[in-house]
C-alpha cells in the first residue's frame, strides 16, 4: 500500500521520473543514463512511501508543487549529472605501452 500511494499520489509531481506498470513483478526503481541505459535497479518492496521519496530527492529529482507547476530551466535535466572526468592516467600494461586516453566525454563504462 506504501509503494501504490506513492506511485499514484507522489509520482505525478516528480519530473522526469516515470511508471511503468509490470504485472506480477515486484515494484523497482530503475536509474537509466541519458542514453536510457540501466544504471542502477533499487527495490521499493520494504519501504514505505516516505522513505521512497526521500530517496528519489535523494538521487535529484525534481518535485514540483503540482504536476502541472512549471519546471525550473536549471532542473530540465535533473537528476542527470555532468559525467565525472577521468583524472588519473592509465598506467602501462603489461607490455609497457601505456592504453590510449579516451575522450573526457567517452565513458566505455557506461
Amino acid at each position: 500500500p506504501q509503494v501504490k500511494a506513492f506511485v499514484t499520489q507522489d509520482i505525478p509531481l516528480y519530473h522526469n521520473l516515470e511508471m511503468k506498470h509490470l504485472p506480477g513483478a515486484d515494484p523497482e526503481l530503475v536509474l537509466l543514463s541519458l542514453r536510457y541505459e540501466e544504471l542502477e535497479r533499487i527495490p521499493l518492496s520494504d519501504m514505505t512511501r516516505e522513505e521512497i521519496n526521500q530517496l528519489v530527492q535523494e538521487l535529484g529529482f525534481y518535485r514540483k508543487e503540482t504536476p502541472d507547476a512549471p519546471v525550473p530551466e536549471e532542473f530540465q535535466f535533473a537528476p542527470a549529472k555532468p559525467l565525472p572526468i577521468l583524472l588519473s592516467p592509465k598506467a602501462p600494461t603489461a607490455d609497457g605501452k601505456t592504453p590510449p586516453k579516451h575522450d573526457e566525454e567517452e565513458h566505455p563504462d557506461l
